[in-house]
């Protein structure tokens, strides 16, 4: 049946009409549903692992027979659905993307383990070297709420006790792990809110200290001076940075001694794993970091928390809880997480303004407020504060490690990537013309909504064999016992 004009409009009416009660993205869902290339999109973002925030590139990819100059492949995203090709975003936030964080910390774990266990290129036999695994704290900045169990109280100090300005120094609460008043001060006048930014601007030039200080201890414990300690070992470590939730960054870190030749030489007889904890024990304490003079601030000298752990890594199979499995796992599952997980925000300050209007505490606003002030005075300019406001003023990354302690993240990616394309049948060495620009970022609200679908549902499927997995190991494990 032919429509005229009229019954057109009149059947787009309709169809608006029944659109209007819909949400915006709903609306979208029927967009992207009657797209011609939503199959292909969909294997797109299946491909991706359902990123939250795909990045969209154009151009193509060709590969030649470097002899006869044959084209062996060819790929061009003009055939793709909006000419355009989605890869994964790779942020390591959960907050911002848990498909690419859980491979990031999937990343993170191999990193680690290979370090402890070998493998990635790293020898089996540096499981036979003294390894640790130490957490550094921050120092106290003023008196905040904590979280406590067995009903005992936040702090039990004599009633009527008062600070300078009028506040209780007590709190007879007994507060629960997710109660909001944890890492709350009890008096945020008292708080060395200057003091905490300013630890979190030199925390990294404080474990570099550490480490030169530990190389020391150990040269004294063998009877050498400090310039040849080279000659005799090597310290490796991978340390990972996590926010407790007063917001303030302490330090795990895995801590291993080698040969002089890295993790394929064994260490000398003497650097034993209790001559390694005691140089950690006298190293730490005695670790300081200053900042010089400002007219403002006066001088200041930083230094390490009183509460340090120190506890040897053991292999998997024997007793304990600090195993090289457990560090390693560990230390990933802290990778993901940023100070927006203890209540503040993973994405830059652009203005003091802006304070006002984030979902933040108090404290962690005061915190960030107390960056931007800083920020403008000019002997704090290498600091550069107001561009780490949002991680109050901590300029490091969230995981670093010594160079020959393992592999590298580019190296695991580029494992993963060959894995995939192993295969396909390329001559070596193959001619590659590539020519790829960036066009576009991120998902409307329907297709942010199957993204998230599909990423629940690989998810889903990684628990189910995971536990086949564990089914499959308990069975044998009671077809060969007693």
């Amino acid at each position: 049946m032919h429509l005229t004009t009229a019954d057109a409009r009149r059947s787009a009416l309709h169809r608006a009409e029944r659109l209007r009660g819909l949400s915006e993205t709903e609306r979208d869902l029927i967009r992207l549903a009657n797209e011609p290339g939503f199959p292909r999109w969909l294997e797109q973002i299946k491909a991706t692992g359902g990123c939250a925030h795909p990045i969209y590139l154009a151009g193509r990819t060709t590969v030649i027979h470097p002899d006869t100059g044959q084209v062996l492949r060819h790929y061009d995203t003009d055939d793709e659905p909006g000419g355009r090709l989605p890869v994964r975003c790779r942020n390591r936030r959960d907050s911002r993307c848990q498909p690419c964080s859980r491979l990031h910390s999937g990343d993170t774990f191999h990193l680690v383990r290979s370090g402890l266990l070998g493998g990635k290129g790293i020898p089996s036999t540096v499981a036979s070297h003294p390894r640790l695994f130490v957490t550094l704290t921050a120092p106290s900045f003023g008196a905040v709420h904590r979280a406590t169990s067995d009903g005992e109280p936040c702090r039990p100090r004599a009633v009527g006790t008062r600070c300078g300005h009028g506040r209780p120094l007590s709190c007879g609460a007994a507060h629960a792990s997710d109660d909001g008043a944890v890492g709350q001060p009890l008096c945020p006048e008292c708080y060395d809110y200057t003091g905490h930014v300013l630890w979190h601007a030199h925390a990294g030039e404080l474990w570099n200290r550490t480490t030169r200080a530990i190389r020391r201890q150990l040269a004294t414990a063998a009877g050498i001076t400090q310039s040849r300690i080279g000659e005799h070992l090597r310290l490796s470590f991978a340390k990972v940075a996590e926010y407790q939730r007063r917001g303030a960054v302490h330090f795990h870190a895995v801590v291993r001694v080698d040969g002089p030749g890295g993790p394929e030489a064994a260490p000398p007889d003497w650097a034993s794993v209790h001559v390694l904890e005691a140089a950690v024990r006298a190293a730490v304490p005695a670790v300081e970091a200053s900042m010089p003079y400002v007219f403002a601030l006066g001088e200041r000298v930083f230094r390490w928390g009183t509460q340090l752990d120190v506890h040897p890594i053991r292999r998997a199979l024997d007793d304990g809880p600090v195993t090289d499995q457990a560090v390693a796992a560990y230390v990933a599952k802290y990778v993901s997480k940023s100070v927006g997980d203890v209540g503040g925000t993973d994405r830059p300050i652009t203005s003091y303004e802006e304070l006002d209007l984030l979902p933040v505490s108090a404290h962690t606003r005061a915190l960030m407020g107390t960056c931007w002030r800083l920020g403008r005075l000019g002997e704090l300019d290498r600091l550069s504060l107001r561009a780490w406001a949002h991680t109050l003023g901590y300029r490091g990354h969230v995981l670093t490690k010594s160079r020959r302690y393992s592999t590298t993240y580019a190296a695991l990616r580029t494992e993963r990537a060959d894995h995939k394309r192993s295969g396909e049948k390329v001559p070596e060495p193959a001619v590659s013309d590539v020519s790829w620009r960036y066009v576009g970022s991120g998902h409307t609200p329907g297709e942010a909504e199957v993204a998230a679908g599909i990423a629940e549902d690989l998810a889903q499927l990684r628990d189910i064999a995971r536990e086949e997995i564990r089914a499959r190991g308990r069975g044998r494990a009671t077809e060969t016992g007693p």
